[in-house]
């Protein structure tokens, strides 16, 4: 077989078009297999501190020699109830699919906006040879390949960056509060202030583009056609909104300016939370990856709904 993990390995899935990324954090691995990247064990990390370009962690793996797809699904039985097939590098799908038909799989229903976390744990395997599996009875994500899909919205939100806003409040199981204030940075058009506003939140909006008009002057929303980098911690802080609960960013803009906005923020001690999307302008910038990483009590995301860009959270 020649496979080099041994059992207790781990396993990073890497989003869709981003495995160099991942493959730099992780430094030398055992295997590639697709996107999956496997590892004899953890990489020398403080345990605190996740791969940010792994969307899934496949951790304890198992390798398991079968000799029938009845055996196979028997053996995974066994570790789990729930199983997500992972199949997009084999050349032959057939024999695997055949294994999952007598698995339960994860629910092909999306989720509804709300709705708390799938409860049971949720397995991810796949084929090494026509006779071997590899298993991870326990993952990161509760959701198949790290995917958190949702009943969209096609008719509220001005664009589909909700989904972003939606996506990481269901995985921080955290979310603004009614009646508390939120800055929006580059809002226009919309997309997060909109979440924000049906949450109950109050919103001040900033953009020098405009709201959408199903927006602009709703109760609760104040829209201000300013630069998202001219806001003053401290003048906000002494306006009649009060402090600042959360702070969102998906601005446009060099990750170095953002980290910059950030550090301002960070030091006036003038919000309690922050959401902020970290756009890569061509290359990925590592080293801005870093400092935000160091930033204490924050962590680092690439969700589902992310393209070339990460999800920096802080606080809470």
């Amino acid at each position: 077989m020649g496979f080099a993990v041994p059992q207790g390995g781990v396993g990073y899935l890497a989003p869709d078009g981003f495995l160099p990324e991942l493959l730099r954090e992780l430094g030398p691995v055992e295997r590639v297999l697709g996107r999956l990247a496997l590892c004899a064990a953890p990489p020398v990390r403080p345990t605190t501190v996740l791969p940010a370009w792994a969307q899934n962690i496949w951790h304890d793996l198992r390798v398991i020699p079968f000799t029938s797809i009845a055996q196979a699904a028997t053996a995974l039985k066994g570790l789990g109830p729930l199983w997500a097939l992972y199949d997009e590098h084999l050349p032959r799908r057939g024999r695997a699919r055949l294994i999952q038909q007598r698995l339960r799989g994860p629910s092909s229903r999306p989720l509804v906006f709300g709705d708390p976390l799938p409860k049971l744990p949720l397995g991810s395997w796949t084929l090494l040879d026509d006779s071997t599996l590899l298993a991870s009875p326990r993952c990161s994500s509760p959701f198949a390949h790290g995917e958190a899909l949702f009943v969209e919205d096609k008719t509220g939100p001005p664009s589909r960056a909700y989904l972003k806003l939606w996506e990481v409040f269901t995985l921080l199981d955290r979310r603004p509060d009614p009646g508390q204030l939120c800055l929006d940075l580059g809002s226009s058009p919309g997309g997060w202030t909109w979440v924000l506003h049906k949450l109950g939140a109050r919103v001040i909006s900033v953009d020098k583009a405009p709201l959408d008009p199903r927006l602009a002057g709703l109760p609760g929303i104040i829209f201000r056609p300013e630069s998202a980098f001219a806001q003053s911690p401290q003048a906000i802080g002494q306006d009649a909104f009060g402090p600042v609960d959360w702070l969102f960013s998906d601005v446009v803009c060099y990750p170095e300016r953002l980290l910059a906005l950030v550090r301002r923020w960070l030091d006036a001690g003038t919000v309690q939370n922050m959401v902020c999307t970290i756009k890569f302008q061509g290359e990925t910038d590592f080293q801005v990856i870093d400092q935000f990483r160091s930033i204490p009590h924050s962590r680092l995301l690439h969700l589902a709904h992310n393209k070339h860009e990460l999800t920096w959270v802080w606080g809470g």
